[in-house]
């Protein structure tokens, strides 16, 4: 009777284990490590409206392209953040290529305006928003240089008047300024392509770190012209106030589609679902002007806050390709154009 009894207490203490252990399972992570390559301003927005809608906690990092690239290169065998989200599609390309994403088969795929263009075939990667290249032009320079217009043409930038008076950002560290050189040698093809960033690199004031950055130091009288995503120029004269003209140059310009992408080995894999999930949805998506944020959604349901930016002469941009060949390409104009040297 004794030992029955003993069976019966140890089977129950078994059954509590399991059940309690089911329900922590069930519980799920409590916290999620985003690598965020947008501005500040979205990051910490998405941050805060993912953890009123879910209750996990969000880590972020704010980090250009390219050195979120490199990060998560160095971290391969043990990755410090669960899911990437935002930055050109490029580097997303080359994560894919390097066994650094996890396929995920989102049941959000079906709100996507463009399967195709928007979505990796094996789902390594998905598109949230679409942003075109332009030139931002300081306003008080064009009027104290009587004759000089802003430039409308690739070629325009070779102009003597803007000899020392570019700003952009480098292209080992960010994706804006990759997405620039790509499009120059997609437009003209490689060898003249590479003839022109030699002449494009010589008018160059300085570089920055960040592809957004040019925008705003032009704006305030550090140069004549910047070489940013147009939406980057919006939020500086919408919300900033800065003095500048937005221009497209009419030969064609590049444009990007920024990515989203778990990293392979996420430590947080429910949570990292959800945040993708979340970011392929209209609720998710039509956050971004609410944070200053004015790049095109990918998604059916959202509202364009600024349809402009969209109409203008897009070059049929590769994106495997500039995925594909992006260190070769950053190598080369590194070492053999322009050292990746003080940057602002």
């Amino acid at each position: 009777m004794i030992r029955k009894s003993l069976y019966l207490a140890l089977a129950l203490v078994l059954s509590l284990s399991m059940l309690l252990t089911g329900c922590k399972k069930e519980q799920g992570s409590t916290e999620l490590n985003v690598l965020c390559t947008p501005q500040e301003e979205w990051c910490q927005g998405m941050k805060q409206e993912f953890e009123a809608k879910y209750g996990i906690t969000v880590n972020y990092v704010r980090m250009s392209s390219g050195e979120a690239l490199a990060r998560i290169q160095a971290e391969k065998d043990n990755p410090q953040f669960d899911i990437w989200w935002g930055g050109p599609l490029d580097s997303f390309v080359a994560a894919k290529g390097e066994g650094l994403l996890e396929a995920y088969d989102s049941p959000n795929y079906k709100n996507l305006l463009d399967q195709a263009k928007y979505k990796d075939p094996d789902n390594t990667w998905v598109g949230v928003y679409v942003g075109s290249l332009g030139f931002a032009t300081n306003t008080n320079w064009l009027a104290e240089h009587p004759g000089v217009e802003a430039p409308r043409s690739w070629g325009d930038l070779l102009k003597p008047e803007f000899k020392e008076q570019i700003m952009v950002a480098h292209p080992s560290t960010s994706g804006t300024s990759y997405t620039a050189v790509a499009t120059v040698l997609q437009i003209f093809g490689e060898e003249q392509g590479w003839d022109y960033l030699e002449m494009y690199a010589g008018q160059i004031a300085q570089y920055t770190k960040s592809g957004a950055a040019p925008a705003k130091f032009v704006g305030q009288g550090e140069a004549a012209v910047a070489i940013v995503f147009s939406h980057d120029t919006v939020h500086e004269i919408d919300d900033n106030g800065l003095p500048l003209l937005l221009t497209f140059p009419e030969d064609g310009t590049g444009y990007e589609i920024g990515g989203m992408g778990i990293l392979k080995g996420a430590k947080h894999l429910d949570a990292a679902q959800k945040w993708f999930d979340w970011a392929i949805s209209a609720e998710g998506q039509a956050l971004g002007p609410k944070y200053k944020a004015y790049q095109a959604p990918t998604v059916q349901g959202v509202e364009l806050s600024h349809p402009e930016l969209l109409q203008v002469t897009l070059i049929d941009y590769d994106f495997q390709w500039a995925g594909s060949n992006k260190s070769a390409i950053v190598d080369k104009y590194t070492n053999e154009i322009a050292a990746a040297d003080n940057l602002k």
